[in-house]
Order: structure tokens, then sequence, then C-alpha cells
């Protein structure tokens, strides 16, 4: 198991945790003086109050947590958040409301999931040619459906 240093901002900041023993996802908490509310369509900065000292080789991926996206429509504005192993700044998830109706968020709440991930870097070189595949230039949809 990798051990990464966490840095509570706020005394009242929650350390990432798994919901279960095989989660892939430790769960992010809002870290807040007072509960936020989200207007349909807006979206938020919402403090973790915390910041990390992620491996080098490693990132960490914010994702949505799946109970919340469905049942609450709130769900990260930027997808996936991507946490470089150089960053030790505090972490916040652009909360987004895709709902018809107010959302309030309390503090403590799980807003997202992050999981810690081994990448790759590539040297990128220009080319004249490249490979052929049974696939080719084929765009969205190319493969089909079934």
């Amino acid at each position: 198991m990798q051990e990464v240093k966490v840095k509570k901002l706020s005394p009242n900041a929650r350390l990432p945790v798994y919901g279960t023993a095989f989660s892939a996802g430790a769960d992010l908490c809002a870290c807040l003086d007072e509960p936020v509310t989200l207007q349909p369509g807006e979206t938020k900065l919402i403090s973790i109050g915390i910041s990390m000292e992620i491996p080098e080789g490693y990132a960490g991926l914010v994702f949505a947590r799946s109970g919340l996206a469905t049942k609450r429509n709130l769900a990260p504005a930027n997808k996936v958040g991507v946490i470089d192993s150089d960053y030790r700044g505090e972490f916040f998830v652009p909360l987004h409301n895709h709902g018809a109706v107010p959302q309030t968020i309390e503090h403590g709440e799980r807003i997202a999931q992050m999981i810690l991930t081994p990448y790759l870097t590539a040297k990128f070189i220009e080319a004249e040619t490249l490979s052929d595949t049974v696939r080719g230039e084929g765009g969205f949809g190319s493969t089909g459906v079934k």
C-alpha cells in the first residue's frame, strides 16, 4: 500500500477515506465553515481543506461520486480533475449542479472521489507518416454501436 502525506489546512478537514476495503476511489469531503448552496446550472469551488504530497510518477484523478451524481445531479464541473505530483496547494472540487433544483453541501459531506494512479510521460516527436491500422482514420462512431 502506497503511503501519501496529507496536510490538513483546517482543523475541521477530513483525510481522504475509502468507503470499503475494495474501493478504488478515496472519498474527498467538503471542508466548509457554513453550508454552500448550488443553484441549478451553477458551479462553485468547494474546499476539501487539505493539501497532499502525491508521489512522483503518480497522479490523483478526481471523479464524481456515483450516488451524488445520480441522486442529486452534482458532479465535478471539469468531469475529471488531475492533481499532479508537484502540486502542493489546497484541494478544491469545482462542483456543478446539473439538476433543476438547488442543492446544499454540508461540511464533511463526501463530494468526490480520488484515485491515485501511476502514469507514463511521453516524448512527442513529429512524424511525416504513421503506421497503418484496421481502423485507420475512422473517428467518432466508426467502430459501431453493437
